[in-house]
C-alpha cells in the first residue's frame, strides 16, 4: 500500500456492553470496516468511591471491537455511535481511532 493509502486508513477501537455486540457488529460491517476482531472482556475496576463520585454504573461484561476503517467512514462511525448508541452519554461506550500512518510496524 502506498503512503497516501496509509494516510487515509484508521485503526478503530470500540468498547461497549456485550448486549450491543450483534447490532454494533452489523453496523460497522455495513460501514466497510475491515479486519474486524471481537474480544470479550471483563472490567477489573472495583466499584467504590470513585464510581459513586463520577456517577458511573459498573458493568462487568464488555465487548471490544478492533478494526481498520477509512478516515471518511470513521466520521460516519462516530456519528452512528453517537446517534444510535448514545456514546456521548455516560456509561454507554468508548470509541477512538488512531491513524495507521502514525503507528510503528
Amino acid at each position: 500500500m502506498n503512503k497516501s493509502g496509509l494516510d487515509n486508513l484508521k485503526f478503530a477501537v470500540i468498547i461497549a456492553g456485550r448486549e450491543r455486540k450483534e447490532a454494533i457488529l452489523t453496523d460497522i460491517t455495513a460501514l466497510e470496516c475491515r479486519i474486524v476482531n471481537v474480544v470479550y472482556g471483563k472490567t477489573s475496576v472495583i466499584s467504590g468511591y470513585l464510581y459513586e463520585m463520577l456517577g458511573f454504573v459498573p458493568e462487568e461484561n464488555k465487548v471490544l471491537f478492533i478494526c481498520m476503517i477509512t478516515a471518511e467512514k470513521a466520521a460516519e462511525l462516530f456519528e452512528l455511535l453517537g446517534k444510535k448508541y448514545n456514546f456521548g452519554d455516560p456509561n454507554t461506550g468508548i470509541a477512538f481511532t488512531i491513524p495507521v500512518s502514525g503507528m510503528a510496524f
